[in-house]
């Protein structure tokens, strides 16, 4: 691992923060580091307001979208809303559609299936709009990258409004409107929504006609909350107060779906951490294992009693999907090794049988053992289709648009993309990938780093300190949970290994003559044990351990040395 501390902001900056705030000078640096340098800039920070949120018709093509969603109420229209089987989609899909049901009653929802259709807007999806009457269709987390698909729709007199957030190509589609921020030429303020943001944004502008005011749109925020956590998009700007607002609805009033899971989980209050790896993925098991519909049947049920029922299928999906997802990880990793390419600069592995479902968490593992790069591809209909996951600081979607002579079709993020490509170009892009990644990626990449905010004494974290650490949540990209490095602690000689199979360390430590211990857990860190005999140096982050109703401030150790 590299240690790498961030750069000092400015003293007088720091200085001044830290006496307006009336908190020591590491928390005023902390903020400093976060662009949050005055007052104002603080009271923003840790209490996030409503009044924040964006007018929608700010968004290049929101007059265009509502318009037409208009006409269509007005017409009587049946309208299809159309979205991606993952977390952000299908919630996108919940919160959209259960909005234009209160307003309008033809209403119906579309999740494509992940194998026969793939991701995205699909041919049979169009079809099925087509036969059955729908005049409209909303595709949510989903087409920017749908030109030939919009066109065939055209084609069959149905129209398309497009709400994503993926990166666009050189061409729009050319739908009734195409709501995605990132678009050259859309000055929106905010251009790192989720896709269920850009769903809020809709819903948002439709409300402004009817005198709805954000204060409306509040039950909407546990689904928004949900996507902006499991999407990964930086939590700052408007992400911020949309998953601060969103995680309050969630634990005081959440719908039946959400409310379900977290009676299956038994879980009395939730974090955004709780939220990516609780919430999450068992909404992300029905697509994954089953269909996606099941997710957004769950997410708009109206009774709490059917929606458990719901939750106790998917709560079986979610440990199918595990068991699944841990035995081709270990098949990859078998592969790597058989083909002697440990020290390649990227992880491209296939087998056509494995399960297209889970093959975004395999490539996730196999990074966690090979930091680089890496694809994991598996046999769909008669293509190749793969999910691609990076290491920080490299953008994967550029790599495989340099590779894009051997692909069919790709589309992402930088950190997260998906492709296919026909079998007999697998070889000729595996060696293309393995070529561009190599020239392009700063070896330093190669090394996983965490990120250190400030270095400090343990006598500093007093209860103050860590309730102003705990204030700064929601965490996620752009405003991490703040980690901090000690040097020369020592174990109180009580430290060990713990787990089933000794993989974790479990230590009391303490710094020079200063004998309060702090609690400290270090998950994976076993292997780390022969360390703690002497003075060492740790980085962590803080945390609540709860033991017997007892409180108490834990270290969550990332590494030591």
């Amino acid at each position: 691992m590299r240690w790498t501390l961030k750069p000092k902001a400015d003293k007088e900056k720091v200085e001044k923060l830290a006496k307006e705030l009336q908190v020591d000078k590491t928390i005023a640096e902390i903020l400093c580091q976060r662009n949050i340098e005055t007052f104002e800039d603080a009271k923003n920070y840790f209490r996030p307001s409503l009044d924040e949120i964006h007018d929608p018709f700010l968004m290049k093509d929101m007059d265009l979208a509502v318009a037409r969603i208009e006409k269509a109420i007005a017409n009587n229209e049946n309208i299809l809303v159309f979205g991606d089987y993952d977390v952000d989609g299908t919630t996108a899909v919940s919160l959209v559609a259960s909005y234009l049901k209160t307003i309008h009653p033809n209403i119906a929802t579309y999740i494509p299936d992940r194998y026969a259709e793939g991701y995205g807007v699909s041919y049979m999806g169009i079809d099925f709009a087509h036969d059955n009457d729908f005049s409209l269709i909303i595709a949510l987390d989903c087409g920017i990258k749908a030109i030939d698909k919009v066109a065939y729709a055209t084609e069959k007199n149905v129209d398309f409004i497009i709400c994503d957030h993926h990166k666009p190509g050189d061409e729009i589609p050319k739908a009734v409107a195409v709501l995605n921020a990132k678009r050259e030429d859309c000055t929106y303020p905010f251009d790192e929504l989720c896709g269920c943001g850009v769903g809020f944004k809709l819903i948002q502008a439709l409300g402004s006609s009817r005198d709805q005011t954000i204060e409306d749109f509040i039950p909407y925020l546990d689904l928004v909350a949900t996507a902006i956590a499991a999407d990964i998009v930086p939590m700052n700007g408007e992400n911020r107060v949309l998953a601060y607002h969103g995680l309050q609805v969630i634990n005081q009033s959440p719908r039946n779906g959400i409310k379900a899971i977290i009676h299956q989980t038994k879980k009395t209050e939730l974090t955004i951490t709780d939220v990516v790896f609780t919430i999450a993925p068992r909404i992300n098991a029905a697509g994954r294992m089953k269909h996606g519909n099941y997710a957004v049947e769950l997410l708009t049920e109206m009774d709490f009693d059917s929606a458990v029922e719901f939750a106790a299928a998917i709560e079986i999906f979610n440990a199918d999907r595990k068991d699944l997802d841990k035995k081709i990880t270990d098949q990859a990793l078998i592969q790597i090794i058989d083909n002697e390419e440990e020290d390649r600069f990227t992880s491209v592995v296939f087998q056509e049988d494995w399960h297209k479902g889970v093959i975004g968490i395999v490539a996730s593992r196999l990074i966690e053992k090979y930091y680089r790069p890496t694809l994991v591809f598996t046999k769909s209909g008669d293509k190749l289709a793969a999910s691609a996951r990076s290491v920080k600081g490299f953008d994967v979607y550029n790599a495989l648009h340099a590779c894009e002579e051997f692909i069919e079709q790709f589309g992402g993020h930088k950190y997260a993309a998906g492709l296919t490509l026909a079998p007999e170009n697998y070889e000729n892009f595996k060696n293309k990938f393995e070529e561009v990644v190599k020239a392009t990626i700063d070896k330093e990449l190669l090394t996983p780093e965490i990120s250190i905010d400030a270095e400090i004494d343990l006598l500093e974290i007093t209860p103050k300190f860590f309730r102003i650490i705990q204030q700064m949540a929601p965490f996620g990209p752009m405003n991490m949970r703040p980690t901090f490095k000690t040097s020369c602690v020592r174990d109180n000689g009580y430290g060990k290994q713990v787990g089933a199979d000794k993989t974790h360390l479990k230590l009391n430590v303490f710094q020079g003559d200063n004998k309060r211990t702090f609690n400290s857990i270090g998950f994976g860190l076993g292997d780390k044990m022969e360390f703690v005999q002497n003075d060492f140096d740790i980085v962590y982050g803080l945390d609540e351990n709860i033991w017997n109703g007892n409180k108490s401030i834990q270290l969550l150790l990332k590494d030591l040395k």
